[in-house]
């Protein structure tokens, strides 16, 4: 099973407090890893020009691809883009964040 589809489950299940502490992870997570370069948040914009706002990701890759690129470590993206690597729970929590401020074009 993808991890998109057992974390749509579990926050599903989860309810309205854990569902928002995991997305408020994920969200912390990207704001420490990614936004000196990408925009993570609703409204803001990337720093860098060839780092794509996170809110339009969706729009680029389905965001279940993005589960093995972020498991396996993100290696390749803007050309000076730093190595990150996410245990399991972190990377659930990074993916429930992003999924929730996906804007369609």
């Amino acid at each position: 099973m993808k991890m998109i589809a057992a974390l749509v489950a579990i926050l599903v299940l989860a309810g309205g407090s854990q569902a928002d502490d995991i997305v408020e992870i994920g969200r912390q997570i990207a704001e420490f890893n990614c936004s000196e370069c990408h925009a993570v948040g609703t409204d803001d914009e990337s720093r860098h020009p060839e780092a794509p706002p996170f809110r339009h990701l969706s729009q680029r890759y389905p965001l279940d691809a993005l589960e093995e690129a972020f498991a396996e470590g993100i290696y390749v993206g803007h050309p000076d883009m730093p190595t990150f690597e996410a245990t399991p729970d972190q990377l659930a929590a990074l993916l429930a964040y992003l999924a929730t401020i996906q804007m369609t074009p």
